[in-house]
């Protein structure tokens, strides 16, 4: 290179930078070396004293961030291949090892031959425009808006990466406008407007449903923008993001307005049903009460005339006539005892007859009667341990619970299978059950493999009323009773279940005392029937006829009676009569019960023996220790048990 060329290459470098230039270049391709000012030496990391003959023009590369450099040698041979422009991007990595960002911009010289001589440059410092850009593309991705800008009369658009990924598009930079306007669904616009008989758009303003090209699903878009109106064309510069979502809100918004009255008749409907669920569980509480009271009158009643019946009996000369109408009479008030004992056991009130039972026996020995109910396309697993321990149970009342779970079981596999009932023994430490006391447990479990139940299901299962069968199929009471009967028996009731895998119901029982430890009611021995001597007894009773009748029973084993129609009677009964041997007492009065009687008789003689006669199966907690209770309606012998017993013959 002659020293002309050296000189105006080096003079340029000065007006270059002070342009914005980070450096200068002057390759002499004849001479295969590279001139270079100070800035780019510096830039580069050479002394300037080294740049005065020239440098190899592999220093051209030499700063050039390895991920770039690749692209830049092939720009490069493009230019001395012959190509007139060179323009690129790139990264440089300073000597003191801060990136920037460089545009390079050079051009090829040619000699008169059409042969290429030189190839000057400079080099431009982007880093901040890089980096805003890179800002603006955070941004973007960031609130999901994409850019782009279209000039009249080009065919393409150039576009951000955000542009792209709206549309579901591959990224570019420049994308031709009949692929940006083919995502439309409907094709009755167009994303980029191109002018329709020389017509400028009027707004860039709008919303279009279009179909991504990655998943092809259908998306809502919003374009806003500016049009910049250049002599006849113009240019067009936007944004555009997906709006869908907002889209569905209206819809769902106009939906609600739409059926507004519909809704509300709904929620109408649904808050009658909730008013006529509550009236029917007050109706059912009310009718419960009412079978209650029913039972207690009726109890009443046949306990009149069975007494009746017993003592005409016993006084009648020896009819075979007579005696075959009084036992028909007598049958008869047994059948209505068993009637009220049903009745209160719809009221809940019924007494339980806890005993030691075992429990593979006595799912044994219901097998055929379940078997039976099920029908043919069910059938039992049955599936028990050895060494099981007896559990205290009502064994009428825990047939009835096995027997409503099978059945359960049975409804939830409409297409038959397999149910099974198994047992396990566990302590209360050991099983995650709630409000079990201390102790040991059988868990008794029937186990299908039906539609199962859902959470809300499940945590409404054991609701009184509450039921997943058809109208008439079920009256919603089976498992609410299941469970009540569990606590009264001390243990638990619980259910697992998964839709479509089935449900897991288990009745936890206490484990039964040793029979050593179980306190057995002892037979009366004829012995001390006999023993038993004339008692002073107090009989109370609000009912004068069952007062009556009672104080005629004991009058006939022998017995003195005092008679007392109410509690306060009772009590002046015992200051004056300091020799009372035991108290009789009926529990549902008005305005002092049996139970508050004994109490306060108690007070006045500790030792005094007291004998609770109820239909009731239910005796107020911390009384049952030492209060005898003689069911409603009772025989005579009845009677005289409960006496021996109170006093402990």
């Amino acid at each position: 290179m002659s020293d002309r060329t050296v000189i105006q290459a080096n003079s340029v470098g000065p007006i270059l930078a002070a342009a914005g230039a980070s450096g200068t270049w002057d390759w002499d391709i004849a001479a295969d070396r590279l001139y270079i000012d100070k800035h780019f030496a510096e830039l580069y990391g050479i002394s300037p004293e080294a740049t005065a003959d020239g440098l190899p023009t592999g220093t051209f590369f030499q700063a050039i961030h390895p991920e770039d450099r690749a692209r830049i040698r092939i720009a490069v041979a493009g230019i001395l291949a012959g190509a007139e422009l060179f323009s690129k991007e790139f990264r440089v990595v300073t000597r003191t090892g801060v990136t920037l960002w460089m545009h390079g911009r050079g051009q090829c010289h040619l000699n008169a031959d059409e042969e290429p001589v030189r190839f000057t440059g400079l080099l431009v410092d982007v880093t901040e425009r890089r980096r805003a850009e890179e800002r603006l593309r955070i941004a973007q991705t960031a609130g999901g808006v994409g850019t782009f800008e279209y000039v009249d009369g080009f065919a393409t658009v150039s576009v951000s990466e955000e542009f792209c990924r709206v549309l579901g598009l591959h990224p570019a930079i420049v994308l031709p406008v009949q692929t940006i306007n083919g995502v439309l669904a409907d094709g009755a616009a167009s994303l980029v407007p191109e002018p329709r008989d020389g017509q400028v758009p009027a707004s860039l303003d709008g919303e279009f449903l279009i179909t991504r090209q990655d998943d092809g699903s259908a998306r809502w878009i919003a374009r806003r923008g500016e049009i910049i109106r250049q002599g006849a064309g113009y240019r067009l510069i936007g944004v555009i993001y997906d709006v869908t979502a907002t889209k569905q809100q209206e819809a769902a918004l106009r939906e609600l307005n739409d059926t507004l009255e519909s809704r509300v008749e709904q929620e109408v409907a649904i808050r009658q049903k909730a008013e006529e669920a509550l009236r029917q569980a007050q109706k059912m509480e009310a009718v419960g009460q009412l079978t209650g009271g029913i039972a207690h009158d009726f109890n009443n009643l046949l306990m009149a005339i069975m007494s009746s019946l017993t003592l005409l009996q016993k006084r009648l000369p020896p009819d075979a006539a007579t005696d075959r109408l009084i036992d028909h009479a007598m049958q008869g008030a047994h059948r209505g005892a068993a009637l009220t004992q049903r009745m209160l056991a719809f009221a809940r009130r019924q007494d339980l007859s806890s005993e030691r039972l075992m429990v593979p026996e006595l799912v044994a020995g219901m097998v055929d009667l379940v078997e039976r109910t099920l029908g043919p396309a069910w059938s039992l697993d049955l599936a028990f341990p050895d060494s099981l321990p007896p559990v205290l149970a009502d064994a009428n009342q825990l047939e009835m619970a096995i027997l409503n779970l099978a059945v359960n079981a049975r409804d939830a596999m409409p297409g038959g299978g397999v149910i099974r009932i198994t047992a396990a023994q566990y302590n209360a430490g050991d099983a995650d059950v709630g409000g079990l006391a201390g102790g040991s447990y059988i868990a008794l479990s029937v186990i299908d493999t039906g539609e199962g139940m859902d959470e809300d299901t499940l945590a409404r299962a054991t609701e009184p009323f509450f039921t997943t069968k058809g109208v008439g199929k079920g009256t919603g009471l089976g498992l609410s009773m299941i469970h009540g009967l569990a606590k009264q028996l001390g243990g638990s009731f619980t259910l697992h279940s998964t839709p479509g895998r089935g449900t897991h119901a288990m009745l936890w029982l206490p484990v039964a005392q040793s029979a050593a430890e179980m306190p057995s009611p002892q037979p009366v021995s004829s012995e001390a029937r006999a023993a038993s001597g004339p008692l002073k007894v107090l009989a109370v009773d609000d009912d004068g006829l069952i007062l009556m009748n009672t104080a005629a029973l004991l009058e006939d084993l022998g017995h003195e009676v005092l008679e007392a129609s109410s509690g306060e009677m009772a009590l002046e009964f015992l200051r004056m009569h300091a020799d009372i041997d035991v108290l009789i007492t009926d529990q549902a009065m008005p305005i002092m019960t049996g139970t508050q009687l004994a109490d306060l008789a108690t007070a006045l003689r500790g030792d005094l023996p007291i004998i609770l006669a109820s239909g009731y199966g239910d005796i107020p907690p911390g009384s049952q220790q030492r209060i005898v209770k003689l069911g409603k309606p009772f025989t005579q012998a009845m009677l005289e048990d409960a006496l021996l017993e109170a006093l402990g013959s």
